[in-house]
């Protein structure tokens, strides 16, 4: 790790720009399917964008729970590859205004430390909006469009990505570092929002880029940038292939998606219509249960 060490951020590079928009994504818990950090490489890929610093792993993880990876590189040699929480930026042109964007990890511990260290970012670079994206395992069919929700800190912005289609989070209960983060950025004064795509729990394989176009379909619609999403949609269709090829062969799992295929168009016929809470856990209890029968036993007449 080369360039300049403080407060554990080592900057490698400070650029003379203002960046008025920031987006993050944090791996691990809220990155179902690696739907939202795999959203923002497409974007660092894309843009493209370049590497400006990165946070200390060393004060924020617990190595025996997020554990390093090591690697032989081109030369032969053994390296360690630690817990990445990298910032990229896109300068601003006479297209798009300039970016700042965050792809890490959900640390283990100091999450009040590691929030302030990203805000931290922001404010240098006079960042006027943070959005954050994020992504769950919800009871949810693959086989229609992504569900997205998310809030805002502001009326004029929760207006906003309603507009968009997004609908209002009302979740409660264990919480990650979006929650501890989006905190900081009350403290801080910074405008935050929060877009959350919603994985079929089912489906057992990742990535999901189907989620993450959906993600950055309703990103651009509220962020000034200009990124081409068709590669992405090709993998979410090539993606959606698999996922049909493999449930085909599981009536069960067939005729649960059915069910929610279902739920989600008369929610969708009646806006605001949202599916009961207490049939969303019954029937994912039902499916559970059915998915731990031994293969040959029978279903309750």
């Amino acid at each position: 790790m080369d360039g300049f060490h403080m407060d554990g951020l080592i900057t490698h590079e400070t650029p003379d720009v203002k960046l008025p928009t920031m987006i993050v994504a944090f791996a691990g818990w809220p990155d179902a399917a690696e739907a939202a950090t795999r959203a923002i490489r497409y974007m660092v890929r894309k843009l493209p964008a370049k590497k400006i610093a990165e946070i200390d792993p060393e004060e924020f993880f617990d190595f025996t729970v997020v554990r390093p990876q090591t690697r032989v590189n081109r030369r032969g040699e053994r390296i360690i590859r630690w817990p990445r929480n990298d910032f990229y930026y896109y300068p601003p042109d006479e297209t798009q205004s300039g970016i700042l964007l965050y792809v890490g990890t959900e640390p283990n511990l100091k999450w009040r430390a590691f929030s302030n260290i990203v805000c931290e970012m922001a404010l240098k670079y006079e960042v006027k909006l943070v959005v954050s994206l994020g992504a769950l395992l919800d009871a949810v069919p693959h086989t229609r469009e992504p569900r997205i929700t998310g809030r805002a800190s502001s009326k004029d912005l929760t207006e906003k990505v309603k507009w968009l289609g997004i609908q209002n989070s009302g979740y409660q209960g264990p919480t990650g570092i979006h929650t501890a983060f989006m905190d900081a950025c009350d403290k801080n004064g910074l405008a935050h929002a929060s877009i959350w795509g919603h994985c079929p729990h089912y489906v057992n394989t990742s990535p999901n880029p189907r989620v993450s176009h959906a993600l950055l379909t309703k990103l651009r619609n509220f962020v000034d940038f200009d990124v081409d999403l068709q590669e992405l949609k090709l993998s979410g269709e090539a993606f959606d292939e698999e996922v049909a090829k493999a449930i085909a062969k599981q009536d069960d799992v067939t005729s649960y998606v059915t069910r929610l295929e279902q739920r989600y168009d008369k929610a969708h016929q009646l806006e605001d219509d949202m599916p009961n809470p207490d049939d969303m856990v019954r029937e994912l209890e039902e499916f559970l249960k059915s998915q731990r029968r031994p293969p040959n036993a029978q279903g309750g007449g």
